[in-house]
């Protein structure tokens, strides 16, 4: 089988967990003896453009005119059986699925966010959770409240696209839902069952872990939404040193709130943006990993990596996280899920800390029953085939 996968690359400055999901099934499904033809643009390369190509920006997420005949000539030569889309913006456009549609090619397209009608991607504003633009024609709050980049003009044509590629986005053959609220949003979208199948991520198995380590780790891009502030307040809800060391590691928007928690407390790290090594080297050294979005987000990978690595998670019940942890199967979560508020949350980092070692096993074994690539690449090439055989 031969398959394009299609994928507008986040800048490599602000960590990218679908980054690291694109890549990691790449190499899985060429493993399993897939084709893989990548074809990738990369935000970071729009400061080396060509003239024209930068003057077309403001309209390439409508269009993106240089990768439709990129991505013509590449099926007019290798005639592959499907697209797997995965982020279309800026520089891709939704526009792909039209162009493999003309060419007789079947698109599935993996959703990792809600970007089908939030501006944003993330149905968060303002500091707290918003589906003000859900059901409209065109995203007039979007715009408003300046949600894609804090620009209106900008949020102003990401709303346009989103209004434009309405019938695009309905004609995508198939939709890999990453949890079941994914699905959910699909579904209010107006997209029919039979065309959404639950999937999650996989990342590769690191083997056995090793020996828990001390204290916490959170590990974020440091934006509003992954909770970094309310991690703090919980913090600071209990004396230094109680709860063992607090690492953060990342970079964005709060870096100087995270710097600031470090200078004023001997118990809490800043360790900045970590590449791939010293994000493992991190949890390495940590016992209970700490991922506290107060948005509702999809399948966290950062949760995904601790589990492989044997290490539990304290959370946040919000979007794929109690899905994540398997929160449903008391016998064996892989952490605790806590509402997004500082007082529960400083109430849990003590039991958090008491039971890791308790929880380190189940963590593991969550991951290889359900996001091992064993297992998830066997439920992406399912659908693969089925969407070959009814073509």
């Amino acid at each position: 089988m031969k398959v394009v996968v299609a994928h507008n690359r986040y800048r490599e400055a602000i960590p990218s967990g679908e980054n690291v999901i694109v890549d990691t099934e790449i190499a899985q499904l060429t493993a399993a003896g897939v084709d893989v033809l990548p074809f990738q643009r990369a935000s970071d390369s729009i400061g080396d453009l060509p003239a024209v190509q930068k003057a077309l920006l403001p309209v390439s997420p409508i269009y993106g005119r240089a990768a439709q005949q990129d991505l013509t000539e590449l099926l007019r030569r290798e005639k592959p059986d499907l697209i797997h889309l995965h982020n279309p913006y800026p520089l891709l456009s939704p526009w792909v699925v039209r162009t493999a549609h003309a060419h007789g090619v079947p698109v599935v397209q993996t959703v990792h966010n809600y970007r089908q009608v939030c501006s944003s991607g993330l149905y968060f504003r303002d500091g707290h959770n918003c589906t003000d633009c859900r059901g409209k024609t065109l995203g007039w709050p979007a715009i408003r409240h300046k949600c894609y980049r804090g620009s209106a003009a900008q949020s102003a044509l990401m709303a346009t696209t989103l209004a434009v590629h309405r019938p695009t986005w309905k004609s995508v053959d198939r939709f890999i839902a990453l949890t079941e609220r994914i699905a959910e949003h699909l579904h209010d979208y107006g997209i029919p069952d039979d065309r959404i199948v639950v999937k999650p991520n996989s990342l590769p198995d690191p083997g056995d872990p090793d020996p828990l380590g001390e204290g916490f780790l959170y590990a974020a891009r440091l934006s509003p939404e992954k909770g970094l502030a309310l991690l703090l307040d919980a913090w600071q809800r209990h004396p230094d040193g109680a709860l063992g060391p607090l690492r953060i590691a990342g970079d964005g928007d709060l870096r100087e709130l995270a710097e600031e928690a470090a200078a004023s407390r001997a118990d809490v790290t800043y360790l900045g943006a970590l590449d791939r090594a010293g994000m493992a080297a991190a949890r390495h050294a940590a016992a209970v990993i700490v991922a506290v979005p107060t948005w509702n987000d999809v399948l966290p990978t950062v949760i995904l990596e601790a589990m492989a690595a044997g290490r539990p998670v304290l959370g946040t019940d919000v979007g794929g996280i109690p899905y994540l942890l398997g929160l449903a199967d008391a016998a064996a979560p892989a952490g605790w899920a806590v509402h997004p508020d500082p007082a529960t949350l400083a109430a849990a980092l003590p039991i958090a800390q008491a039971e890791a070692q308790r929880f380190a096993s189940a963590a593991r074994q969550r991951y290889l029953r359900a996001f091992h690539p064993d297992v998830v690449t066997k439920q992406l090439l399912a659908v693969y085939a089925d969407l070959a055989g009814s073509r």
